[in-house]
């Protein structure tokens, strides 16, 4: 994944398929130019294609495994992070009330020609920098326009809805996310999130399909892996620099989520040319 000029735009590009790749995605739109890709979460799958789109309604934790690419076609993607102020904007100048949603936080929908068109023209800015500043502000926002007026638009409404479950839930992945080394308790996170105990287990786990303490797990074991992999790091340092007390307890659910122990599994990346970093 290489960063540009624009913060909230991300472009990826493979040369060929990858081995499936944990990390945490932002709330964000993906639009495939060429290859395909599947994303997991917890046991749920979807694939995408250049004839249809990913939208990522909350900041979770998936596994992506590219599926489709090669030197002579390599994977293309765009991937645009979501603007939770200018979406709230956007909203109360519409002035329409956000209705009941129940979409899925992770979905796939088919490809739209007037947001392709939208998101083709903010990736071409990038070769006019001087019209960056006044002109990407526009066309992102045209973007949540079209992404508001689709078939995830109730789902979106709601993130805008302070009192809304998607909402609650946004709060307390926030706050997760921020303080994942920590040792979190339940109550500290709903209050957070402005719900109880028991109100925030049952929409979290509606929402991302896992507890908010299992959620808090995979984003530690990922920070490990990534400490490991990208700075050299031993393996006791990583779990520890994650939260961990136990050396033993963090290898026992490190294998559980990749397959492997933590030393065994860096080698596997490293020597596998199929790794191309989180996707």
């Amino acid at each position: 994944m290489a960063g540009t000029v624009m913060r909230r735009l991300q472009l990826i590009r493979a040369n060929g398929p990858t081995m499936p790749i944990p990390s945490v995605y932002e709330a964000s739109l993906c639009l495939i130019a060429q290859g395909s890709k599947r994303v997991s979460l917890a046991g749920r799958s979807v694939t995408y294609d250049p004839y249809s789109y990913l939208l990522v309604s909350l900041d979770l934790p998936l596994v992506g495994h590219i599926l489709e690419a090669s030197p002579d076609a390599p994977y293309l993607c765009a991937k645009i992070d979501i603007d939770h102020g200018a979406l709230a904007e956007l909203i109360m100048a519409e002035g329409t009330a956000a209705p009941r949603a129940d979409l899925p936080a992770l979905a796939v929908y088919p490809s739209d020609p007037d947001l392709v068109d939208a998101a083709c023209r903010l990736v071409a800015l990038l070769d006019q920098p001087a019209s960056i500043p006044v002109l990407a502000p526009l066309v992102e926002r045209e973007i949540l326009y079209r992404l508001l007026t689709g078939p995830h638009g109730p789902s979106l409404r709601q993130m805008a809805v302070v009192d809304s479950r998607i909402s609650q839930v946004g709060r307390a992945i926030a706050k997760i996310r921020g303080e994942f080394s920590e040792q979190l308790r339940v109550d500290e996170i709903a209050a957070a999130a402005g719900m109880s105990a028991s109100s925030l287990h049952e929409h979290f786990k509606s929402v991302t399909r896992m507890t908010p303490l299992e959620y808090q797990k995979q984003l530690r074991l990922q920070e490990a892996r990534r400490l490991m992999l990208a700075q050299g790091m031993s393996a006791g340092n990583a779990g520890f620099a994650v939260g961990y007390d136990s050396p033993s307890q963090f290898s026992r659910e490190y294998h559980r989520l990749f397959g492997a122990p933590p030393r065994r599994d860096i080698e596997r990346l490293q020597a596998s040319p199929a790794y191309a970093g989180p996707l």
